[in-house]
């Protein structure tokens, strides 16, 4: 009975121990864990984090494993950090290009990489053109990239467009002498208005309708002919480019050439037809007198057929007389007395 403390005291060393060892255990597992999961996301992002770490990019091997579960592709977004980060962009977390706002367009369907790609090259070129700006351009369904080159390098639009299959934009003076017209637009990207503004076409159509109008309120065709700068100075002062993606730098007049004499072949069209009128009523008069005509002998016909009636009756009223007794028989050689 002595010996039943010790036993006890025994009893829970033991059993302590064994929780030790369990705890232990465990924590050991844990830590396994931990560092098995640890060493996957190292082996698998570990040389990405290491590339924006040695590019201060400012990208955290939380943030990578959190875009593998998001389905992001770590690496464009890696990428797009460091390109922004050696081209001294603010990549800041709170204002500047930060690995949310990059998931973000990502998984909106943006391009990334051409996102940041403009957004350098504005940058470069001294361009005002922020983040959002260049994302909703790029989610809007424009080239924003292009768009920023057309900005710095000017691009020239031919009017009309070759790919529509017109060569030359024809006009015709007041003089009636057609004109086979050739134009170059210079234009650069308005990026203000490239969200909802018109495209090239619609610089096409108004540069095309405008040459047209200039030739057509010409005198003559020479005025035209000897100074073509008048039709581009006039058109750069209509302001084309209004509500459109696009600002005109210039309208160049190409190629002039002196076409059809369209005034001499409406004036024989239109001698043609009265021609053509004065004979429709010619024929029409013709055929009325033909018919009138026709209309007097078949009253010559009728009148004669009266006559031949009328003879007719005279030896019945003869007759009619001499037996009433109106008329007497007279002999030959003999006289009235």
């Amino acid at each position: 009975m002595n010996h039943a403390p010790w036993l006890l005291v025994a009893q829970n060393e033991v059993t302590w121990r064994l929780v030790l060892v369990v705890v232990a255990v465990g924590l050991g597992l844990a830590a396994a864990i931990v560092l098995l999961i640890a060493a996957i996301a190292f082996a698998t992002y570990g040389k990405l984090w290491f590339r924006a770490f040695m590019s201060s990019a400012d990208v955290s091997i939380w943030s990578l494993i959190g875009m593998g579960f998001r389905q992001v592709n770590s690496s464009v977004i890696v990428q797009a950090k460091i390109m922004a980060a050696q081209a001294g962009l603010d990549i800041n977390r709170e204002t500047g290009i930060s690995t949310k706002r990059l998931e973000a367009h990502y998984l909106a369907g943006g391009n990334v990489t051409n996102v940041i790609l403009a957004i350098i090259a504005a940058h470069r070129a001294g361009i005002p053109l922020d983040f959002d700006k260049a994302a909703a351009i790029d989610l809007a369904g424009r080239d924003v990239l292009d768009a920023v080159r057309t900005s710095v390098h000017p691009k020239i639009i031919d009017c009309p467009d070759p790919r529509a299959g017109k060569a030359m934009l024809s006009a015709v003076a007041r003089d009636g002498i057609e004109l086979l017209v050739k134009a170059r637009v210079t234009v650069r990207t308005n990026l203000a208005q490239l969200i909802g503004g018109a495209t090239e076409e619609t610089i096409i159509a108004r540069v095309g309708q405008g040459i047209v109008t200039s030739i057509g309120s010409a005198l003559t065709h020479k005025e035209v002919l000897a100074n073509p700068n008048q039709i581009s100075r006039t058109l750069l002062e209509r302001g084309l480019d209004a509500q459109t993606a696009f600002e005109i730098v210039s309208i160049d007049i190409a190629t002039v050439q002196v076409g059809q004499n369209i005034g001499a072949r409406l004036q024989a069209d239109a001698a043609e037809a009265d021609t053509r009128v004065a004979r429709a009523q010619a024929e029409q008069r013709r055929a009325e007198a033909i018919a009138l005509e026709q209309e007097m002998k078949a009253k010559v016909a009728e009148n004669r057929a009266r006559l031949v009636e009328a003879e007719a009756q005279v030896p019945l009223a003869m007759a009619e007389a001499f037996r009433r007794g109106h008329l007497n028989s007279m002999p030959a050689g003999s006289t009235a007395s």
